[in-house]
């Protein structure tokens, strides 16, 4: 008689996000924390921890959370307490990432070492393995002297790693190609939901960053529980990350659409014996420039660890791929970038439109009245060369806006991307549009731009950059070489706006 042998159960797969960092491509996300304590009662510590301890007993050792996802952090720390203490008979200490979301303004060495010290305390460490930033508007240029904070908190040892979150792939080049050591960027992504696919992926493979992907079950509604299911009226989506993730159903073409998609996903699932949300998750998990998804837990309330083992027992073959690509060919493409949804309509979040919360964030610079010309307002951003060769950054008069030749200059004096001409470009535009905004005016309002180049054999990742600024606006331009730009820069920008 022969004896035969049960399968291994199927375990968490694992990836080296950055050297010396390994974690489990399944990420166990704790936003929804955050929502499980609206109504102002924390979760009970004990208990909240006890979960993430079984899921780090599962296999599934990494978790995301944030400075602001309600007592998430406190959580963790607990739970590593626990860990270190031998609980749940771990084979290795879990992971834990978090983000700090600043509010924009000047990124000192003291604000930056505030804002993780915060979250080391809390966690109840002494160095957080991966630390992702985010930052709400790039308009606002102390983004560049925050992540250097955050890299020199690195070198002491209060960091392992850094990451970023929603940012565009634009602004990852900008500090990708100044230097800056960042290994993750953490976007959406998922099969309703392909930005990150694109352009994103093609620049973090060329430049050894990978994708943490979120909303990949697009809050739930990628589950069996929607297939077939008439469409919820608002006051059915109660949960945040439903209220969030109907909004990119609505952007992809509607409920009919998501039951085109979710009817693909089914079927796929029956052949291989998974379930919905396991297809969608490998849909993402098999992307090259992913290194994980993150799959949120809701602690204490319902545990999804079986099913996410499911995940790593298949793998998607050419007919999955074509039948999933066959209903994706309904779905209208989410417009822009990844991180776009934060910053500009429309606006996919939770709580919708976001406009009024961007337009109360303090802005880069502000304007102040000539002495004697009550028509004319002047910006100034405390640069040296400004009084010593009396200039401004910009200039208002009535309804006009001029903006001064900008480089790509930092607040500390140093040249942003140096040699990388797309990427001074996307530095100076912002700039530019700092400027103006401190006049009372917006990038819509431009009706002319010049731009000089060093090198006119690199026009085309400028002229490209500058359409990604003005593609819809369309002012008037010029592109010009110029062998002798004063400074070691690729790029000189000028603008001229009227405001209506």
């Amino acid at each position: 008689m022969t004896a035969t042998s049960t399968p291994a159960a199927p375990r968490p797969e694992r990836a080296e996000l950055a050297p010396g960092l390994e974690i489990s491509r399944i990420v166990t996300g704790l936003w929804q924390v955050a929502d499980q304590e609206r109504g102002g009662a924390p979760l009970d510590r004990e208990a909240a921890s006890s979960d993430m301890l079984a899921y780090a007993a599962a296999g599934f050792d990494t978790f995301d959370m944030a400075d602001h996802y309600g007592s998430a952090e406190l959580i963790a720390g607990r739970m590593l307490a626990r860990a270190a203490a031998g609980e749940g008979g771990l084979a290795r200490r879990p992971l834990v990432f978090t983000k700090w979301c600043p509010t924009p303004g000047p990124m000192t060495a003291d604000v930056v070492r505030a804002g993780v010290r915060r979250s080391l305390d809390r966690l109840g460490v002494s160095r957080v393995d991966l630390l992702q930033f985010h930052w709400w508007s790039f308009e606002h240029p102390s983004y560049l002297d925050a992540v250097k904070g955050l890299a020199d908190l690195r070198e002491e040892g209060l960091i392992g790693q850094i990451g970023v979150t929603n940012f565009d792939t634009a602004h990852l080049r900008v500090l990708v190609r100044h230097g800056l050591p960042v290994v993750s960027n953490q976007v959406s992504f998922s099969v309703l939901d392909r930005r990150a696919a694109g352009e994103m992926s093609a620049f973090c493979l060329e430049n050894d960053v990978r994708l943490m992907a979120y909303g990949t079950l697009a809050g739930g509604l990628l589950s069996e529980r929607w297939l077939g299911s008439p469409e919820p009226a608002a006051d059915d989506i109660s949960d945040w990350s439903k209220m969030k993730y109907r909004r990119f159903v609505d952007a992809v073409g509607g409920w009919a659409v998501l039951q085109t998609v979710l009817r693909a996903l089914d079927g796929v699932a029956r052949r291989h014996g998974v379930s919905i949300a396991n297809v969608a998750t490998r849909y993402v998990l098999e992307h090259q420039a992913v290194a994980g998804v993150i799959v949120g837990a809701r602690l204490t309330e319902r545990e999804h660890r079986a099913d996410n083992l499911r995940n790593f027992a298949f793998a998607l073959d050419g007919q999955d791929r074509a039948d999933i690509a066959s209903a994706l060919a309904a779905t209208t493409p989410v417009p822009g970038d990844c991180g776009d949804e934060y910053r500009r309509p429309p606006f996919l979040t939770a709580s919708g439109d976001l406009s009024h919360h961007l337009e109360a964030m303090p802005r880069a610079w502000e304007a102040t009245p000539v002495e004697g010309r009550p028509e004319r307002l002047r910006v100034d951003t405390g640069s040296i060369w400004e009084p010593l060769c009396g200039y401004s950054r910009a200039v208002r008069v009535r309804d006009r806006v001029l903006v001064s030749g900008t480089t790509a200059t930092n607040g500390a004096g140093e040249i942003v991307c140096r040699g990388d001409p797309a990427g001074q470009t996307v530095f100076i535009l912002d700039k530019i549009a700092a400027s103006l905004a401190a006049c009372g005016a917006t990038l819509a309002d431009v009706v002319r731009t010049r731009v000089y180049v060093k090198d006119a054999s690199q026009w085309e990742p400028v002229a490209r950059a500058h359409g990604r600024y003005f593609g819809d606006i369309r002012p008037a331009n010029t592109m010009i070489e110029i062998a002798n730009l004063i400074g070691d820069y690729e790029v000189e920008i000028e603008a001229e706006a009227v405001v209506d």
